[in-house]
């Protein structure tokens, strides 16, 4: 079924001194665009970026950025349920969609097709990514049936924790090898950007 990919770049980057982290530059490109140009092929019905402000400061990148709507911005759950919203409305075609954080540059090819393999296979509603025996919760793929569900947790219940959420609805994991290189490997910190720099240069060498 055709999925659609949410990219999620909302987060405050505190750990980066503040600012818009997926427009940090890794080897003269930003972590956005890098993160689009492994996840776009993967998404059949289409990709859209998830954030919160002035839209112009991502333009370069031709996304369609869909704000969170829900007030106060409650977290990632909140960008989930954006995208759930955009799915159910634009695209009636998709079951899932698949999220993922605007600042892993090394995302699998395969993501999209393993987590729905594995939807298939355990019949869950959510299947997260995993890797070095860690789950990423915000790299997962989610049922569009969990619309509903997810805005009465976020506005009735001011649930804003994604494990919690996880483990509610029973989500199965997958997991993927962290050599060469961690595919979820998320670049928080200016000391994480350096070790990308260097993944980069030893994967993909000039």
């Amino acid at each position: 079924m055709p999925t659609l990919g949410v990219i999620l770049a909302g987060g405050l980057s505190r750990r980066m001194g503040g600012g818009d982290k997926p427009l940090r530059r890794l080897a003269g490109r930003t972590l956005l665009d890098r993160v689009a140009a492994r996840f776009a092929p993967q998404c059949a019905a289409g990709l859209i970026l998830n954030a919160n402000g002035d839209p112009t400061r991502f333009a370069s990148l031709g996304l369609l950025m869909v704000p969170d709507g829900v007030p106060n911005n409650p977290g990632p759950l909140a960008g989930i349920l954006a995208g759930l919203d955009h799915a159910a409305v634009h695209h009636p075609e998709a079951r899932n969609i698949v999220s993922v954080t605007g600042d892993a540059p090394f995302l699998p090819a395969d993501l999209v097709t393993r987590l729905d393999a594995a939807r298939q296979d355990a019949g869950v509603p959510i299947v997260v990514a995993a890797s070095g025996g860690r789950q990423h919760f915000t790299t997962a793929l989610w049922d569009v049936s969990l619309r509903a569900d997810l805005r009465e947790a976020l506005v009735e219940r001011d649930e804003r924790r994604v494990g919690a959420y996880l483990a509610r609805h029973g989500a199965a994991a997958v997991e993927w090898p962290i050599e060469p290189v961690d595919p979820f490997l998320n670049v928080n910190t200016l000391e994480d950007l350096d070790r990308a720099e260097l993944l980069l240069a030893r994967l993909d060498p000039p």
